[in-house]
């Protein structure tokens, strides 16, 4: 779907253009004026018009922003920003759909493909996003720049940047929720070290595995805008890309947080197994020790002579003098793992 809108700067007003009504090239534009397009889900038709038209773009550009639909099964493009000689291109991953959802955040596996592709490029006069699904943060920065026209004729530079932010911004509340089902899971590992808990460890670490790739490269393309190497950012809106940058950075940190407790967790719970392990096979054999001497009293009572010099043994109290015998030499035994502090 084609949605392009314009600041204009003749009457001052954010409006909506529609699709046949976009001057031919970007060049024709003027010069005071913004154009965001975007497109959500477009035909091949309309990625023609504008990225081959309307604002003709590298063959390995184009490549870039429509390989999810070309090669569905390898997923997004990985993040990524490139300056050419009159746009600049930047690659995002937003949060897959849904992933905000508490109930998604305990066990959801993040794959490449999983993963949503934002793309952007960046002339003067004109921002043109592109993505296959629908996106809140573009919809939520949509909504803001209609209400607030004027922040338009700042540039595309800044409205991308509310795009960044909101962006990053929908990492808050994984990550913490990341952090409190971690909270949760250190009182569970020690309390009861069950296959289930172990399970779950494991998914949470592909799910934090997952938000760390994509947060360490989008920390590096954030980087790259605010270092001021790119012409097309200005240097009055570097101040706003510094800010998404520390968030990002905070983000990062948290999830690399996550990262080394997940795994310290992972060794706690394989270290409690163990230890518990160790406690019953302590007790086994405890008992099979405790048995043991039972057993050679039985078995040498237990033989077939005719004559024996086993005591009691041809007497009516032989039977419970083995017993008894057995019952000293058992409770001797325990009194000596007690005394050894073995139990």
């Amino acid at each position: 779907m084609l949605s392009p809108h314009r600041w204009n700067a003749a009457t001052h007003t954010y409006e909506a253009v529609p699709g046949f009504a976009l001057p031919s090239t970007a060049r024709e534009m003027p010069p005071d004026d913004m154009l965001w397009i975007d497109l959500m889900d477009p035909t091949p038709e309309e990625e023609s018009r504008v990225f081959e038209q309307f604002l003709p773009v590298h063959a390995l550009t184009l490549g870039d922003i429509t390989k999810p639909r070309r090669e569905p099964e390898q997923g997004a493009h990985l993040p990524k920003v490139e300056e050419f000689a009159d746009y600049l291109f930047i690659v995002v991953n937003p949060l897959p759909p849904g992933l905000a959802d508490p109930k998604a955040t305990g066990g959801r596996r993040i794959r490449l493909r999983d993963r949503p592709q934002l793309s952007a490029v960046l002339t003067r006069h004109v921002l043109v996003t592109h993505h296959y699904t629908a996106m809140d943060c573009v919809a939520a920065v949509s909504g803001y720049v209609a209400r607030h026209g004027e922040c338009a004729k700042r540039g595309p530079d800044y409205v991308f940047h509310l795009i960044l932010d909101a962006v990053v911004d929908e990492y808050a509340p994984v990550v913490e929720r990341v952090a409190d089902r971690l909270d949760k899971l250190e009182t569970r590992v020690f309390r009861n070290p069950s296959p289930e808990e172990l399970a779950r460890l494991l998914r949470l670490k592909r799910l934090v595995s997952g938000l760390r790739k994509t947060l360490i490269l989008e920390r590096e393309v954030l980087s790259r805008l605010t270092r001021g190497e790119f012409q097309l950012v200005d240097d009055r809106e570097i101040a706003y890309y510094r800010n998404v940058y520390d968030h990002l950075v905070r983000y990062t940190e948290l999830i690399e947080s996550a990262r080394e407790m997940v795994s310290d967790l992972m060794e706690s719970h394989l270290a409690a197994a163990s230890n518990r392990l160790n406690q019953v096979m302590k007790l086994l054999t405890m008992i099979s020790t405790v048995i043991l001497p039972m057993t050679l009293i039985a078995g040498v009572y237990g033989m077939n002579f005719e004559e024996s010099a086993a005591p009691g043994y041809h007497t009516d109290w032989g039977f419970g003098f083995a017993l008894g015998l057995m019952t000293v030499v058992g409770l001797v035994a325990y009194g000596l793992f007690r005394w050894r502090r073995w139990l």
